[in-house]
């Protein structure tokens, strides 16, 4: 298991590049399933938008 540490950025672009694909069932970058996990500077209480964050750790796990 891996873990990447991106910005919101190098998220929109993996996404945009098809790097990483939305299989409606998942996220796979490379053929392997992806975690996408937000990272707030807030307390969770003050959020209005869980997917504005500024950086978020992706957890690549494994094949399908």
């Amino acid at each position: 298991m891996e873990e990447l540490l991106i910005s919101k950025e190098e998220l929109i672009q993996l996404f945009e590049s098809q790097v990483i694909v939305d299989t409606g069932r998942g996220w796979l970058m490379e053929g392997k399933v992806v975690d996408i996990i937000a990272l707030h500077d807030i307390e969770p209480k003050f959020l209005q938008d869980v997917t504005n964050a500024k950086f978020y750790k992706l957890i690549i796990k494994g094949n399908k």
